[in-house]
């Protein structure tokens, strides 16, 4: 059993599909995705579908990134918030045709994704944790939005090694404390996944 971290896809549906064929997947894999499936990139719609239908194939974890979480936010109040708007609303609610015309199943998906997974002394999470800070006493804000404090840290959550995204890179920030895989997909740099197991780095270029 092999497990492989997605990073950003950001609506990039081409290149998640490609990504995807090229993983030396078998039935009983594991694929963990780190937020941030939405927003920027063409097809936020048609990512959430893929998405959905290889969870019925594949054990599929969902990691809330800091976009899905705005997008909840917005349905909660009824009304887009100045937040998402900011940070590339527009071409989701173009892919959906609007905030009111997200189906149920996506609706379900983005509720579902939950803020960060453990496996062993894996800790996998969108963008990272505040330094020194016990899991337990965790703000979600910072798994959700943290930058360079985290990634300036040395050994920010000691016994894991912390496989993140969030913060992009021309390549795969490979250290021995943390691991981030957003390689700027969406602003025409590749989609990455990580194979926990191996240490193998699987790529596209993404060509919009």
């Amino acid at each position: 059993m092999s497990t492989y971290a997605v990073g950003d896809i950001h609506g990039c549906l081409n290149s998640l599909k490609k990504l995807i064929e090229i993983l030396p997947l078998n039935h009983n894999d594991r694929l963990i995705f780190l937020g941030d499936y939405i927003d920027r990139g063409p097809n936020s719609k048609g990512v959430i579908d893929f998405l959905i239908n290889l969870s019925k194939k594949y054990e599929c974890i969902f990691i809330r990134g800091n976009h899905e979480q705005m997008l909840i936010d917005s349905l909660n109040q009824g009304t887009v918030s100045q937040l998402w708007y900011f940070n590339g609303a527009a071409s989701t609610l173009r892919s959906y045709g609007g905030l009111l015309k997200i189906p149920d199943d996506h609706l379900d998906f983005f509720h579902s994704t939950r803020y960060y997974y453990v496996i062993e002394d894996k800790f996998f999470v969108h963008a990272g944790v505040k330094p020194k800070i016990p899991l337990e006493k965790q703000k979600i804000e910072d798994l959700l939005w943290i930058r360079e404090e985290f990634i300036l840290s040395q050994d920010p959550l000691p016994g894991f090694k912390v496989i993140f995204g969030h913060t992009p890179f021309e390549e795969p920030l490979i250290l021995k404390d943390k691991i981030g895989i957003d390689t700027g997909c969406v602003y025409s740099g590749k989609l990455s996944c990580f194979c926990v197991e191996s240490g193998g780095i699987f790529q596209v270029i993404c060509r919009g």
